[in-house]
């Protein structure tokens, strides 16, 4: 890989590391629904200029009905149900729930026949998967959590299966625009909502300061980011992302937010790393 390309890999790694904590710090004082329409309003307004300017949204025409369905599938669920679930939930633990998008995207695109068959390899790596989340929830959770686990639980399904969709269905559309129309749509459905579940009292700025870099930074400069990494290193080297995202988020729950480093933590979390890359590598050709 290229120094530019070890330079976009790292700042993407830390990038997509931090919604986690701005989630937990936003939502003490403002509701989901707040929170995420003022991150994707803000991401929205900053790409869709530079699609309209790089003349990608007539592209875009053929494709509007997937186009909405993938807004509702990987962020308009998303990122409501990680909010909600933050309300209940520490970052850390959320973070590494999430980490197992790879495992559940495995098993479904082999399911659509999308994928590979399941090898023996990749089976074990599923099992060593499923059993690091059972060691997180197992000795992590509580009581009225499990809600909070279940919500992060449909991220987890969204986030799998939106990739599904731009890969079968949005072949052709450019990225960027799909990515700027989906959170487009998606401010314009929880404006209703945020304006409804607006704060009534003073709200301190930290939330607000919260909302702001999960808009700018975490979606509109994660995507710009994103795309610059793909161009650079290829979708396929693109997957190592995901492991160092949840270490991030925890390094920062811990240190920041002063979430406990948990023994469902130490040893949940290296057997969800280890079952991600079993489960999602390619035997080799």
């Amino acid at each position: 890989m290229s120094r530019r390309g070890w330079v976009l890999f790292l700042a993407l790694s830390v990038i997509w590391g931090l919604p986690y904590l701005f989630i937990k710090i936003a939502v003490v004082d403002l509701s989901p629904s707040v929170v995420v329409w003022g991150r994707v309003a803000l991401a929205a307004l900053l790409l869709l200029p530079v699609a309209a300017y790089r003349g990608m949204l007539p592209a875009l025409r053929p494709y509007v009905g997937w186009i909405v369905v993938f807004a509702a599938v990987e962020i308009a669920v998303p990122f409501w149900m990680l909010g909600w679930a933050e309300t209940r939930i520490s970052s850390s633990l959320a973070a590494l729930l999430v980490a197992g998008v790879p495992i559940v995207a495995a098993v479904m695109a082999t399911l659509l026949g999308l994928d590979d068959r399941l090898t023996g390899m990749r089976v074990v790596g599923l099992l060593i998967g499923v059993a690091g989340v059972g060691f997180l929830v197992g000795l992590d959770v509580r009581g009225a959590q499990w809600l909070a686990v279940a919500a992060v639980g449909l991220t987890v399904l969204g986030y799998a299966l939106g990739p599904i969709i731009v890969s079968t269905r949005l072949v052709g559309a450019p990225s960027l625009a799909v990515i700027a129309t989906a959170l487009l749509l998606n401010a314009a459905w929880y404006t209703p909502v945020a304006w409804v579940q607006r704060p009534t009292g003073p709200v301190p700025a930290i939330a607000w300061w919260a909302v702001v870099v999960l808009g700018v930074v975490c979606t509109a400069l994660a995507f710009l980011v994103f795309f610059a990494l793909v161009d650079e290193v290829g979708p396929t080297r693109m997957t190592v992302i995901t492991y160092l995202n949840p270490a991030v988020a925890v390094l920062l729950g811990v240190v920041v937010l002063g979430e406990p480093l948990t023994l469902g933590i130490l040893i949940g979390f290296p057997l969800v790393l280890l079952g991600s890359w079993l489960a999602t590598r390619r035997p080799p050709t």
